[in-house]
């Protein structure tokens, strides 16, 4: 499977600020896991996906009013019936800022809701994705010494 990047954009509403004005992070957790979300359905059918468990959402950054922010997902690991998602939020103003990051990981699931083999195997090939797999193993809890084509959370 190509590990590609999927990009989504939200510009920051009044309705989206907490009491100090600035993003909630409820709202931005929803983007998150939205934008998390569409990466994995670009790989398998969406009807057979659900959110298993969020991992490591670091707020680094707050966001305000009016600013539009980029929501770049992709898949980094891939199990039997698995897939995790990193992804990181940066305002498109300042590309260099990351304003939260982390992975969110995926079940696929058969027409029962049972957990079923996707089929999917994910190489990684820059040292980008590598370095990202890596991470995805720990956060998983996962030996990074695994090859990709070995590892199931």
């Amino acid at each position: 499977m190509k590990n590609s990047k999927t990009s989504t954009f939200k510009m920051i509403k009044s309705e989206d600020l907490n009491h100090h004005g600035t993003l909630f992070a409820g709202r931005c957790s929803e983007w998150f896991v939205e934008s998390s979300f569409i990466a994995a359905s670009m790989a398998l059918n969406p009807v057979n996906i659900v959110c298993l468990k969020i991992h490591g959402l670091e707020f680094l950054h707050p966001s305000r009013l009016g600013a539009i922010l980029c929501f770049e997902s992709q898949i980094v690991h891939a199990g039997r019936s698995s897939l995790t998602v990193y992804t990181k939020v940066f305002e498109t103003k300042t590309a260099h800022l990351i304003h939260l990051d982390g992975f969110v990981t995926f079940c696929h699931i058969d027409s029962n809701g049972k957990s079923a083999p996707h089929g999917l195997i994910l190489e990684p090939q820059t040292e980008e994705e590598k370095a990202l797999f890596e991470k995805a193993c720990q956060v998983l809890r996962l030996p990074a010494f695994k090859t990709p084509l070995a590892t199931e959370q």
